[in-house]
């Protein structure tokens, strides 16, 4: 049986978002109910946990995953989707994919949404029960030492800060691109020179530079970087 929560802290947070999938029918409606039994202070905190879960996902070795994923390429937009997304599988399924973004390949398909709307309800009970949003009660401060506390317990992948190429991304991520794209597309995007960034970018082309990329492409490659 599940315990009763009183206040959102890490633990509960995740527990509430495990406790929602169990209700298929109608995930979201079943959280917003739960939060709006917290009240509104406890609301808001689970807006800020699944923002900041969200933040810290913003990794471009994630991007590529979810450009994988997406069969060929993900926007600003759709990424931020696509994190959400990811904060709505659960702890598990989030933990192991900021370590190797390859370990999505056992995730749900991201085309399969049915989940997505669970980082939400924080804002949604909030806005219910204080005809605010939580963005009008945002207090950064806060929300800073939040996603330092939370960044602690996260333990990220070799070479995931890296921008990686389409020619760079099936020995970066092969367990993925085995499931989601075929080889003649794969081959056609690095051709087509459609590349999963804008590399003339000033922010990509310094990320190249400085970042780590993983091992796995450097041995493909022959990189000595």
């Amino acid at each position: 049986m599940n315990q009763p929560i009183a206040e959102i802290s890490k633990e509960t947070f995740w527990a509430l978002i495990a406790q929602a999938k169990e209700y298929p029918s109608g995930p979201g409606e079943w959280l917003m109910e739960r939060l709006m039994d917290l009240g509104p202070e406890q609301a808001r905190r689970f807006d800020d946990f699944a923002h900041a879960y969200s933040s810290l996902a913003d990794q471009y070795g994630l991007w590529t995953a979810a450009s994988v994923m997406e069969r060929g390429g993900c926007t600003d937009d759709g990424f931020m989707d696509f994190r959400t997304w990811l904060v709505a599988q659960g702890k598990e399924v989030y933990m192991a994919a900021l370590k190797d973004p390859d370990s999505l390949v056992d995730a749900p398909d991201y085309q399969d949404q049915r989940f997505d709307c669970l980082p939400h309800m924080g804002d949604s009970a909030y806005k219910e029960l204080t005809g605010r949003s939580t963005y009008e009660d945002f207090d950064p401060a806060q929300y800073r030492a939040l996603k330092e506390e939370l960044k602690k317990d996260i333990v990220y992948g070799e070479g995931i800060g890296y921008p990686y190429t389409w020619s760079e991304t099936a020995a970066y991520l092969p367990k993925l691109c085995a499931k989601y794209m075929e080889a003649n597309d794969l081959a056609r995007l690095i051709g087509q020179r459609n590349d999963t960034w804008n590399v003339t970018s000033p922010e990509i082309q310094a990320a190249r530079v400085t970042a780590q990329k993983s091992k796995k492409v450097k041995k493909e490659r022959g990189d000595v970087r």
